[in-house]
């Protein structure tokens, strides 16, 4: 299971959206200006502010690296 933690105004956030589609990768987006409850947690969870986060399968990646979503990505 994948999830990106996200804001509207990050462009990094839709730079990970945007490799996920091309990886055809299933993900689920938390927006957390939308969803403050969900930032919370996420900062005791992570001990991250920043966005985006993403949760690969319980593996967290904090911003955008291809090489290591790669790593923890299923394989097609």
């Amino acid at each position: 299971m994948v999830t990106v933690y996200t804001t509207s105004t990050c462009p990094y956030c839709t730079m990970v959206k945007q490799f996920l589609d091309q990886m055809s990768v299933n993900y689920d987006e938390v927006n957390l200006e939308k969803d403050p409850e969900a930032a919370r947690k996420l900062v005791e969870t992570t001990g991250e502010m920043g966005v985006p986060q993403t949760n690969i399968d319980g593996q967290w990646i904090i911003g955008f690296d291809p090489e290591t979503f790669l790593k923890y990505l299923p394989k097609q």
